[in-house]
């Protein structure tokens, strides 16, 4: 059976960096399930109702680990279903180093490693 790495966010892996890619391909293949737009007004029922179709897509794939970081609420939702079943669930952790273009500031952040939710 092929080792699924799940990009559960809203960064695609096209657009990663060559480290970020390297770290997630030694979990697996890479596959991106877009985190989906959070409506502000949505009641918690809603947000387990989409935490639970999100989980059922992402298992899919029978990930080894899963990359989740999105809209909070559905994201905690989403990461304690996948711990449930055991599923490695983690962050990227960047470093922001703040650029200066005249007198405006642009953040630009550097992938430096997943950390697992614990």
């Amino acid at each position: 059976m092929e080792k699924v790495f799940v990009n559960f966010t809203n960064h695609p892996s096209s657009d990663w960096g060559e480290k970020q890619t390297a770290e997630a391909e030694k979990y697996g293949k890479i596959h991106d399930i877009p985190f989906p737009q959070v409506d502000p007004m949505s009641t918690e029922q809603e947000i387990q109702q989409l935490g639970e179709q999100c989980y059922k897509e992402i298992m899919k794939y029978n990930p080894i680990a899963v990359l989740c970081q999105g809209e909070f609420t559905l994201a905690v939702y989403v990461i304690n279903r996948l711990r449930q079943k055991n599923i490695k669930v983690l962050a990227a952790c960047t470093k922001r180093i703040a650029v200066m273009e005249g007198n405006k500031k642009q953040s630009v952040f550097v992938f430096e490693k997943f950390r697992e939710y614990s």
